[in-house]
């Protein structure tokens, strides 16, 4: 299987309806969430999600006729709703994840699921549009994006800040590339000061630290505290939060808007830096398995480590070495690459964080990112992504 993702151009009652769907879809999976803690407060039970779209629909529904207008929304596209929210149980349960939340309009993080109708339909698929069902006819943003030679198995559509997005799932072939690449590997060592440093010698800076993000930042910042008055004053007023004014949803919007624009800078240049580093086609590639989660917690580091946008450079880094045949190799995280010496193996223990350079008695001194990134080329102890 592979998948594909690009920005769509839809109309004004086509919009309407990916919205309406998209509320189903959030109203069912809160309710889902919802159900399952009053059944088990009361009868110590889970609920699957056969189990509760089968009362959605012959109690729930019939019992609540002002509900009616869940049945207006896709039946696959609910469904789905449902199997995420039970995914989102089943995580919970093996200690992967916290317990599952319930969804909000302003995250914008519920979509439209699709599939074929049935097994002798093929979803229609041509250079400059889409037929998505429920939907209809749908323009690509980016002509030719879309394979028009494979058979589409399943997609979503999402909205996101004003703007509307489609992926689809191919049943092509992604399976690991018989390109054989006899150049030398290289380690590379992600960090904060820059993104990432190699062992070959290159450096790729951090992008926020660029005018362009700056300049976001520093609007961000603007537009968030304009909304932050605009509630002390409903505070002051003595109105209810909940009922949101003109002004104050266009706030948001905005907010959305640059948060978008942040994020999506933020993967292009991960992206770039992949690439880089894919197209000189080394043997193999070693990174650090960084404990993400962890590194979060630390208060002052935190929005550093979410900006970098570490999973995203590690999961599209996966992807394209299995696509290049090249070997994704990732050291445990206890692997002291920075306070090992890359020339006589001496550990520092001492190393701080402040300490930009590595000195070691045997004369070494060099920059501790780069003999951190050598010390992950050379490692042998790994494991294969």
């Amino acid at each position: 299987m592979k998948a594909y993702k690009t920005q769509v151009k839809l109309s004004k009652g086509q919009r309407a309806k990916l919205r309406q769907t998209i509320g189903v879809c959030r109203f069912v999976y809160n309710l889902y969430i919802a159900h399952n803690k009053e059944i088990y407060e009361s009868e110590k039970r889970f609920v699957s999600a056969n189990e509760f779209s089968a009362w959605l629909n012959n109690e729930y529904i019939p019992d609540n006729p002002e509900k009616i207008w869940i049945k207006d929304a896709s039946s696959k596209a609910v469904k789905q709703s449902i199997r995420n929210a039970e995914t989102a149980f089943k995580r919970f349960f093996k200690g992967l994840s916290g317990f599952p939340k319930f969804k909000k309009k302003r995250n914008q993080d519920v979509k439209m699921y699709f599939v074929k109708n049935d097994a002798k339909t093929v979803i229609e698929c041509y250079r400059h549009k889409i037929k998505i069902p429920t939907l209809g006819y749908v323009s690509l943003k980016e002509y030719g994006y879309f394979p028009t030679d494979e058979i589409i198995k399943s997609g979503t559509v999402s909205e996101k800040a004003g703007k509307c997005y489609v992926s689809v799932l191919t049943a092509a072939s992604t399976g690991k590339s018989n390109r054989v690449n006899n150049n030398p590997g290289i380690g590379v060592d992600l960090g904060l000061k820059e993104l990432a440093a190699v062992s070959d010698g290159q450096v790729f800076g951090n992008i926020n630290k660029s005018k362009k993000i700056k300049r976001l930042e520093k609007k961000l910042k603007r537009e968030q505290r304009s909304l932050s008055r605009k509630y002390e004053s409903k505070k002051k007023r003595k109105e209810e939060l909940t009922k949101r004014s003109a002004n104050i949803e266009k706030n948001i919007f905005r907010v959305q808007q640059i948060n978008a624009a942040l994020q999506r800078k933020r993967e292009e240049y991960a992206r770039y830096v992949v690439s880089v580093l894919v197209k000189t086609k080394p043997k193999y590639i070693t990174i650090e398995d960084l404990n993400v989660s962890g590194m979060m917690k630390n208060k002052h580091l935190s929005k550093a480590i979410a900006d970098q946008s570490f999973y995203y450079f590690r999961k599209w880094l996966e992807s394209q070495c299995k696509k290049n045949g090249i070997e994704l190799r990732v050291v445990d995280r206890f692997y002291p690459s920075s306070k090992l010496c890359s020339k006589c193996g001496n550990k520092k223990n001492d190393l701080k964080l402040r300490d930009r350079v590595y000195n070691c008695n045997c004369g070494n001194h060099m920059d501790r990112d780069l003999n951190a990134a050598i010390n992950l080329k050379n490692c042998k102890i790994y494991n294969i992504a």
